[in-house]
Parts: structure tokens; sequence; C-alpha cells
């Protein structure tokens, strides 16, 4: 388990030269001899240590440094923004097998089925690799990391122990419990051992820019010098993947490396294969869904040097590439990009600090930028670069709102495939060429609803409404993952239950018996998790797919050029959360898938499906006028006192006992609002998911103009929560994404 501050050590003779920070060295802890990572060096002991008790370093692991200079002084500042501890924050930046070299076996009851006593973790041609099972526990029967374990197995599919144990502390205790309990399963998986390059790309030439392609990569040229950093404002279509690809060449002649983040794993192999194509095999990839062996090779090829562009996901953030020299965060306003468990990291801001501290140049692109970007391209903090139209000199598609307050059913009978909609399908499906149809909610119905008195079947752990699924006739709970069978009657009445509201495998199949001959395939979570995805996406790329049904796993960066046709189902569901962010969030998902439609040759059409047509979000992105949107919701958070125009923290308090949280939480505020008059302190109050696996949970918001202010206070809030009893949870999340 990393800890959460350092230790001194002293340095033998015979191991000073080989001593050096980012190196890893074997050291003594109590009985045990545990693997660390050299913060930095001194010529004494700390204040009040008598050196002659310090104890030795025992041992050099590496021949050079595990964590170059300038990546380690990167994490530590992380840790010091986030209030994080360093020993977490070290865990991001090093593969499971550089962390854990050295490990201890404990008694021969810990380890898990297929393992053997000397061999807990394999690293050649097989992985030990665990599944949840069918088995649904009983509510209430898991918590802690034993709960989060099984969640994590639910929606990602088959993990590797080692990777588990990368994530969560305790995973191997969690996976025996959950092993016990028949809700997992092991078994042991062989892994590719060689490259992840293996197999000739065949090798292309950069294309002819368009004028504003080359104002771009010309700015951004101009800015190795100086290493600054730039927003690149791009509407959907206009070649934001070529200007990185530029950059990246102007990188690579200074010698410098290159690193590129992306906001979805689905969004990864089109984008390596791209520059594959135009880099060769510098190239190389990082994302949670590798094999644990494959991702500590391509780990090992960054450090050495034998690859000098990363290209992953939030997490590729710390990959040890030398002589960074760029950073490019594409679709830089997507949520996904800040990390919501552990070292609550924002990946987009954490890249605009590693790319100062390296004196490299960043790159931020999007169509419809983030309201923090824009707020610091006007502070003259990022340099906007601008990219107006298409660069295959194909229209914006033609967007058409539907108001669902005037047309009804079409033929299917379901409420949200409206007439238009569904001749709209019928027209695109007679012409060959292939439609979206984006729904955000999974699941056949997202409420089951009792007919006699009314009553919604809840989550017994937490305060959302069960999601009807068909596939398997179950009940699940999309906030803890519960699932339990769908109960014959209502559980407090008797009467007779019904599904109400429409989800994307109930939408799935409305359009199956609407439309019998189309190949239509669904793309969300439930069947398509980690890099599933992208083989759903070439599927759709190569003409598989005639309807694509999905989540919001539909709307990122794909380029796929047969689709004409996209329908928004229901705009509102996204317009309608409780959070400051939910208009931003909801336009930039109107604007971004539709921005699938009509890339290439053919036109594009939208349809927006809306309660609400005259909303703000729904107008703006109806229009393509994201300016317009910007300007507005930038005046409503200025007028409401929140970022970008206010620096917040979100002070969040779990506890099985309501009482004790809410104790907690005014305990918090009061300590808060005692520590300085310069924050706001706004609570305590529920959280709007008001209890969650069987926690009650509230918050307290903090608000300041400055950062300094606040950062006092988080200081003070972090010492007073170790005087709060242990089974309360206790979070400080700066710079909060989500409010929930």
């Amino acid at each position: 388990m990393p800890l959460g501050q350092s230790f001194s050590y002293s340095v033998p003779a015979a191991l000073a030269e080989r001593v050096c920070p980012g190196a890893r060295v074997l050291c003594e802890f109590g009985r045990r001899k545990v693997t660390g990572v050299v913060l930095a060096l001194h010529d004494a002991p700390p204040e009040g240590v008598d050196a002659a008790k310090l104890k030795p370093v025992v041992a050099v692991l590496d021949s050079e440094p595990v964590l170059p200079l300038e990546l380690l002084r990167f994490l530590e500042e992380l840790a010091r923004y986030y209030l994080a501890p360093i020993g977490e924050v070290l865990r991001l930046a090093l593969p499971a097998v550089e962390r854990e070299v050295v490990r201890e076996l404990e008694a021969q009851g810990s380890l898990l089925p297929g393992e053997r006593p000397g061999h807990t973790k394999q690293v050649g041609r097989s992985v030990l690799v665990a599944s949840a099972t069918d088995v649904v526990e009983e509510p209430g029967k898991l918590r802690g990391q034993a709960a989060a374990v099984l969640a994590w197995l639910r929606a990602n599919g088959p993990t590797g122990v080692a990777e588990l144990e990368g994530r969560y502390g305790n995973a191997r205790s969690a996976l025996k419990k959950l092993t016990e309990l028949g809700l997992a399963s092991f078994e042991k998986r062989s892994v590719e051992t060689g490259d992840l390059h293996d197999g000739r790309v065949e090798r292309d030439a950069p294309p002819e820019l368009v004028p504003a392609q080359r104002a771009a990569v010309a700015r951004i040229t101009e800015g190795f010098g100086r290493a600054e950093s730039f927003l690149l404002f791009g509407i959907t279509g206009s070649g934001k993947t070529e200007v990185y690809m530029h950059a990246i060449a102007t990188a690579r002649a200074l010698g410098r490396g290159a690193l590129v983040l992306v906001p979805e794993i689905a969004l990864t192999p089109q984008l390596l294969g791209r520059f594959r194509a135009r880099f060769g095999d510098e190239v190389g990839v990082l994302h949670s869904a590798m094999p644990e062996t494959s991702r500590h090779r391509m780990w090992r090829k960054l450090r050495s040097g034998e690859l000098r562009i990363a290209v992953g996901a939030r997490s590729a953030l710390f990959a040890p590439v030398r002589d960074l020299g760029l950073i490019i965060v594409d679709e830089e306003h997507d949520g996904s990009f800040k990390q919501e468990e552990g070292v609550r990291y924002h990946a987009r801001d954490m890249a605009l600090l590693r790319a100062h501290r390296a004196s490299a140049v960043t790159v931020l692109g999007s169509a419809t930028p983030s309201l923090e970007s824009v707020a610091l391209a006007r502070r003259g903090k990022l340099v906007e670069l601008s990219l107006p139209d298409r660069a295959t000199q194909a229209s914006l598609p033609k967007v058409e709102i539907i108001d669902l307050r005037r047309f009804g059913a079409g033929p299917t009978g379901e409420k949200l495939l409206s007439l238009p909609l569904h001749r709209a399908l019928e027209k695109c499906l007679a012409a060959k060429e292939q439609a979206i149809i984006f729904l955000n909610r999974r699941g056949f119905a997202p409420a089951v609803l009792c007919g006699s008195c009314g009553t919604v079947q809840n989550c017994k752990l937490c305060s959302v409404a069960l999601t009807f699924h068909r596939r398997d006739s179950s009940v699940r709970c999309h906030s803890c993952d519960f699932i339990g069978p769908l109960p014959p009657r209502c559980p407090d009445c008797g009467g007779e239950l019904s599904l109400e509201g429409l989800g994307t495998e109930r939408l799935e199949s409305a359009l199956e018996r609407a439309f019998p001959e189309a190949r239509i395939v669904r793309l969300d979570r439930d069947v398509a998790a980690g890099a599933k995805s992208g083989r759903i996406i070439e599927r759709m790329r190569q003409g598989e797919i005639d309807i694509l049904v999905g989540t919001q796993m539909v709307t990122k960066g794909h380029d796929l050029p047969r689709v004409t046709l996209v329908g928004v189902v229901n705009a509102d569901s996204a317009l309608s959360i409780p959070d400051f962010r939910a208009s931003e969030r909801g336009f930039q998902l109107l604007v971004q898938v539709a921005g699938r439609a009509g890339r290439h040759d053919r036109p594009g059409r939208v349809l927006i499906q809306t309660y609400n047509p005259e909303h703000p979000a729904v107008e703006c992105a109806a229009r393509h006028d994201v300016a317009g949107f910007l300007e507005r919701e930038l005046r409503d958070r200025s007028e409401a006192g929140y970022p970008p125009f206010r620096r917040m923290a979100l002070v969040r308090i779990s506890a099985v006992d309501e009482a004790e949280a809410r104790t907690a939480a005014a305990r918090l505020a009061a300590v808060a609002r005692a520590a300085t008059t310069e924050v706001e302190v706004l609570g305590p109050a529920p959280a709007p998911i008001a209890r969650k696996r069987n926690r009650f949970r509230f918050r307290v918001l903090l608000r300041a103009r400055e950062r300094g202010p606040l950062r006092k206070v988080l200081a003070v809030l972090s010492r007073a929560v170790l005087d709060l009893p242990r089974d309360l949870r206790v979070v400080l999340d700066v710079d909060p994404v989500s409010m929930l």
C-alpha cells in the first residue's frame, strides 16, 4: 500500500553514486523490506532527527532512475495541489510490475485461486484474470473495496489481478472475499508477448492543409521557442488531428517527445492508427484496458527513448516520455479527464502544469471548449487558434428541433421515437447510409413503477431508481451496480409493476421491430466496455452497421464517413441534472453528436427531440452557435459566482450512519468558516444522490476568488479530518467536475 508521507533513510557510501531522485530503492520498514522511490537527497538529516537512528537504504533496484526528474517534480507538485498522499501519486506513474518488484508473501490463505506460494504475479505469457459471476449479492452485504472491485468487474469485464491491485490497495483481500461469496472467479489467460505495433502499417503523406490549418500550425511552431500553450478551437470535422500531427512532427524535428491525451479508450485505436501511419513505430499507447505486461513493456520503451510519442487516455499523462516537448489534449472539454476516485486530478489542468515544468508546448483542442479554457484564453494564459470550417469543405449538418409537446409517437408506438425521426431513419436506410441514435440512458426501462400504489422501485443502498435490463430480467442500480431479479409484483402492495421510460436496450429493441432488415448495434457500458467499444466503432467505419444506438460513447470524436443522420432521442435528460455545469455539458453533447453527421461527401441531418425547445443549449446547438452559447454561459457563471470566475473545492462526507455523517459535515463546515473570512462556505447539505452504496452523503462547498485562501482552508480541513471517527469517509475534491 503506498504511503501518504515520506520517510528519511541514510545512504551507505557504497550506494551513494546510484541513489538519486527518481530511483527505486529497497528499504526496511518495520519488519518488512519494501520498495520506495527517492524524492530528494540532503546533506543532513531532518531537524530533530538523530542521524545515528536512521536506517540505511538496503539496495538500489535500477541502473537508472525509474522516474525522470521532470516527471518526479511534476508528481510532487500534483500531490501538493490536490492535497493527495505522495505515495498514491507515485503509484499513478509506475506500472504494477515496477511498483512491486519486491513483494513479501503472506500466509498461504491469502493466495488467490490459480496462484502458488512464491508466484503471486505472472509477467510472462499468462496472467491471472478476475471476472464477475452471474451471482447476485444480498443488499448491503458488500462494502468498501469489495463492492468497488465488483462494480469495476461488472462495468469493465475480466481484469488482470495486477491491474486491480494497481487501482485498489486491498484488491487481493477484496477478491478473496468475492470468491468466497461466489461473486468472482479466476482463470489464467495468455497475453501477447510481442509489441503492440506488430504488423506493418502503410505510411501516409501529410495532406495539403487548408489556410486555417496552416496558420494554426505556423503559430504552434513559433510557440516551441517560448513553450507556449494553445487552445485550438475548431468545429467538428475541421481537421484538428492533422494540426496535432504537424505539431508532433515539429517536436520530433527538434529532437523532443510528444504526449497525446484522448478522453476515451475507444478513440485510442483510431488516433493510434493515424499516428502510426504518419510516424511509424515511434508511437506507443498506454491505457487501462491493456494487459499489465503490455502496458509495462510500453512504459519501459517510452522510458528508454525507444518510443518518443505516447497516445492514451487520462492516465497516459504520467507516461515517462523522454525530452517531453509537446502535450496535446484532444476534446479537452470532456469530463472524463477528471479522475473521480483516489487522487482526484484533472488531466487537462495537469497537462498544462507538466508542460510548463518541462518547458513544453501544450495544445488543448475542442469543437466545444470548456469555459475554464476559454477564460484562460481571455486572460492571456492560452493563445486561441481557430479552425472555423470543415477541412473537407463539407457543410455542417442541418439541425431540426422536434418539439415532443407537438409530435406523438411514430409507427413503433414509443413516445420518444417520433414520426419525424422514424421517417428520417427510413430515408437514411433507403439511401444505404448510416445513422447514429443517441440516448443517454442505459438499460431497457429507467424506472419500475407500481400501477396500484405508485411506488417506484428504488435501490436499497442508494437514493436512485432501479433500471430494468431485459437481457437478464434484472433490476440494476447504475450508481452502485447492485443487481437483483425483477420482483413479480410490487413488494409494498402486491400490485402489478410497469416498466416506465426508455433506455438504450428498449430503444434498440423498438428499432429492430421497426426496421427488421437493418443491422442495428448498441454501444453502451452494458455491451461494450473498454476496448470492445473500439471494435464496434471500427465495424461502423467499415459499413457493417446501419444504425448505431448508444449513450454518450457514440458522441466522441469518431470520424465515420457514411453517417448522414443523427437522432438525439431526449435532449432534456442531460439538461435536467442538478449541477451548475449541466447546461454546458448538455450543449457539448448535442454539438459533438451532431458533428458525427455529414463529415465527408454526403450532407448530414440532425434531429434533436426535446420537451424544452427554448432552452439556450438546444437553441445554440441547433444553430451551431458555440460562441453565442459560451458568451451566455460565461455571463451566467459570473453572476452566480461559479468557475471559471471562482476557485472551488467540495468536501464530500459519507458514513453508514446518517446522523454521524451530518454531524461530521457540520463540524467541518464550522472549521472552514473559522479558518478565514475570504472563503465562502456553503452547507453542509445532503448530496444530490443522498445515499450511495449504503452510505449517507453530505457535502460542504467552498468558494473563493483566489486560490491562496482556499488552499489555506483545505489545509486546515485536512488536519481536522484526522480527528474524525475512522468509519467516516472524507474527500477533499479540489476543482470538482461532478457535483453529484
